[in-house]
């Protein structure tokens, strides 16, 4: 089973109404845009102080939960505002939705638990937009 596969089962894309979210798309592109990739994006939680609840969705338990507002104050409410834009949806239903999505979505990005080289992540990545891109 594939990445794309393993996201679409555990009801990732379905969450926003569809096999082609343009939140989960927003998602990917996101990270792969964050400076330093994935590393970048678990490394502004850390500096936040939410390296514990980080550290779950990278590793091989159960994904602590984050709520909403903890997504803002990590990505900032600008970018919360920009994947909401590119969604079609509010900020706060966003914010909400990211909750749900990112745990996830960095879990099945961190393979055996660790991050992947960032060369590794951006084919990881490319491949799951040009698959999402297809899908719609």
């Amino acid at each position: 089973m594939g990445l794309l596969d393993n996201l679409e089962s555990q009801g990732l894309a379905s969450l926003l109404g569809g096999g082609s979210s343009p939140l989960l798309t927003g998602l990917l592109q996101m990270v792969q845009n964050q400076p330093g990739g994935l590393q970048g994006l678990v490394q502004s939680f850390q500096d936040k102080g939410l390296a514990g609840l980080v550290s779950s969705w990278g590793g091989t338990g159960q994904n602590l939960p984050i709520s909403a507002d903890q997504i803002h104050q990590v990505l900032g409410s600008q970018q919360v505002q920009s994947l909401a834009a590119s969604a079609g949806i509010s900020p706060d239903a966003a914010g909400s939705a990211i909750a749900q999505l990112l745990p996830t979505l960095v879990d099945k990005l961190t393979p055996n638990g660790e991050v992947p080289a960032h060369n590794n992540m951006m084919d990881i990545v490319s491949g799951l937009l040009q698959n999402l891109g297809k899908a719609s």
